[in-house]
């Protein structure tokens, strides 16, 4: 019987408190050690029984495995049914303060490596672009608008583009520096461009102000993806299209220390799945050779339901 399963899994102070970890984040076993602060093998030991109870899954990206509570199925209503037991307690508190401060330290070590490879982050980017345009493939996917967003906008490059598209613009990005050297290509255009510093986890622009917004090679940058696209679905109106242009699954490790890469790329079915539980209908994906054997994806949408 499975509801055996899912209470003998969690018949354990250590598993209880690494569930409660894992029903809010979503953490690599390196930082679940040092959150914990327990040898490698304990936490793989119990981490191995709570994910064979199925109440925990696994995600592998490259050499890296992530863990997360199940999001899908009875799995995901047995974790969501007992949730309010782990509020009141301290320990779990404590538990959930750290793996924030994780979080957290994950963006500044991404920050960081933004702002200091800024002023060359254009060529980095060419080297595997090639000859390909990418930014006039998603001018080509995209109407024209009123209100656009490029999130996670760095340099300002596509941004240049995006202004033939639409009346008004706005690039953000969580890099100082980044938008410094985007600040250079905008000083004529300081009524149509606005550059803001923010998180594409919580973006500085109001609910449902958008009719486009585009994330172009930034997705797998991110600490956490669903987030922001969650975030984007919230700026945007109904109808409004969003274009999410990204690489497909890879295994180049280098990528990770080269370019600060988080994720190796996303499966078009991973990118389809967090589109529909953020209140978007996929209309079409188109997929690029780029170099190094990568590929790029171009995922356009629109936004079905009003959050």
């Amino acid at each position: 019987m499975k509801t055996i399963n899912y209470f003998k899994a969690l018949a354990d102070e250590t598993r209880l408190r690494l569930f409660n970890i894992l029903l809010n984040y979503e953490l690599s076993v390196n930082e679940i050690v040092t959150l914990m602060n327990m040898g490698q093998s304990r936490i793989s030991r119990h981490l191995k029984i709570l994910t064979d109870s199925s109440l925990v899954e696994c995600r592998r990206d490259g050499v890296w495995a992530f863990y997360s509570a199940a999001k899908s199925g009875i799995e995901e209503r047995f974790n969501d049914s007992i949730r309010f037991l782990f509020k009141e307690e301290t320990v779990y508190k404590g538990d959930l303060n750290r793996a924030s401060n994780i979080i957290e330290e994950r963006k500044r070590e991404s920050k960081q490596f933004f702002n200091a490879i800024a002023p060359r982050w254009d060529q980095l980017k060419n080297l595997i672009t090639g000859d390909f345009d990418v930014n006039k493939t998603i001018l080509e996917n995209a109407e024209k608008s009123e209100f656009a967003v490029d999130l996670g906008c760095g340099t300002g490059e596509f941004l240049k583009h995006l202004g033939k598209k639409a009346q008004y613009c706005v690039g953000i990005d969580s890099s100082s520096k980044m938008l410094e050297e985007a600040r250079k290509h905008f000083k004529e255009d300081s009524n149509k461009i606005n550059l803001r510093l923010g998180e594409l986890e919580h973006l500085p622009v109001g609910d449902g102000e958008a009719d486009l917004a585009v994330m172009s090679m930034v997705l797998h940058h991110l600490p956490e993806p669903v987030k922001a696209i969650s975030e984007a679905s919230r700026i945007l109106k109904k109808n409004g299209v969003f274009i999410i242009t990204d690489f497909g699954k890879h295994n180049n490790e280098s990528m990770r220390k080269i370019y600060g890469d988080r994720w190796l790329g996303f499966s078009k079915k991973e990118i389809e799945t967090i589109l529909n539980n953020n209140g978007f209908i996929l209309e079409n994906i188109k997929s690029y050779d780029l170099q190094q054997s990568l590929k790029l994806n171009i995922f356009k949408s629109k936004k079905e339901i009003y959050k």
